[in-house]
């Protein structure tokens, strides 16, 4: 499903051989855009699994306290993995919905070079099918779904785009190898402390969570909005939720400014 680059970082060519490229984000790419993209498309990609099982040792922790943040997993490998969010997963298949980006080719030299630093912390490119979907249509999954309904699921009329992601693999040293250092309350506890180049740990989960309500989707993401929740009662309980409150709708703020700024339209594939 997925292909690594080589030594050289430059095998996305032989995927855009036009020299364009598109970029799926999953994480901060959703809220913090790429330079120079001049489409932004919304919608997911197949076959895997989000979580905070990253170890981050630099935007939003350090090396002696490393913090917490987003990579996906494919689905055969999480199967075998314990998970207590399990049960938050739809049975029929594993999304991760986000938004890919098109750079033009006079770009995608210098995008590329960009995001190798940006993600330098475990993570490695990677490519997959990307299913863009309209933020308005009718069948639009609610809040509470997890998944989208057999409408948007992939079928044999729906034409994929082959996108870049960068992904955490579980062979990656900040992979969280340890079963209780992913288990939520762990992964929240850790989130409610860290802080990095890039701010506060919490921070980077409101954002997230901001961030896909403002896909325009209607979706959740329960492992995400679970660890929201299990932060902000660590919060409170140290007496931070004002700071927390003050966070989470700073975070809306920032999403809405970032992506109403980025300079390209948010446009849906036919």
């Amino acid at each position: 499903m997925t292909d690594q680059i080589s030594r050289d970082g430059r095998t996305w060519k032989e995927h855009f051989p036009e020299g364009d490229l598109w970029v799926f984000g999953y994480g901060s790419l959703i809220w913090k855009p790429p330079p120079h993209f001049d489409r932004r498309v919304p919608g997911y990609i197949s076959g895997y699994v989000r979580r905070f099982w990253q170890a981050s040792t630099d935007h939003r922790g350090t090396p002696e306290r490393p913090g917490r943040v987003v990579t996906v997993i494919e689905k055969e490998f999480w199967e075998t993995l314990d998970d207590p969010h399990k049960t938050l997963e739809p049975s029929n298949t594993s999304t991760v919905w986000g938004a890919a980006y098109h750079i033009p080719a006079s770009h995608a030299e210098e995008v590329h070079d960009y995001l190798d630093v940006r993600e330098i912390d475990g993570y490695t490119v990677h490519y997959t099918p990307f299913y863009a979907v309209r933020p308005h249509d009718e069948h639009i999954p609610s809040q509470r779904q997890q998944s989208p309904p057999s409408e948007l699921l992939p079928t044999s009329s729906t034409k994929p785009i082959t996108c870049m992601v960068y992904i955490g693999l579980p062979s990656n040293p900040q992979f969280l190898r340890n079963p209780a250092e992913r288990h939520p309350a762990s992964v929240a506890e850790v989130i409610s402390q860290g802080v990095g180049q890039s701010g506060r740990n919490p921070e980077y989960l409101y954002l997230l969570e901001k961030a896909l309500e403002g896909l325009g989707l209607g979706l959740a993401d329960g492992h995400v909005t679970d660890l929201v929740r299990r932060v902000k009662i660590i919060e409170g309980l140290h007496d931070r939720k004002g700071q927390a409150d003050e966070e989470e709708e700073s975070a809306e703020r920032e999403v809405e400014r970032s992506i109403a700024g980025g300079g390209g339209t948010v446009d849906v594939i036919e």
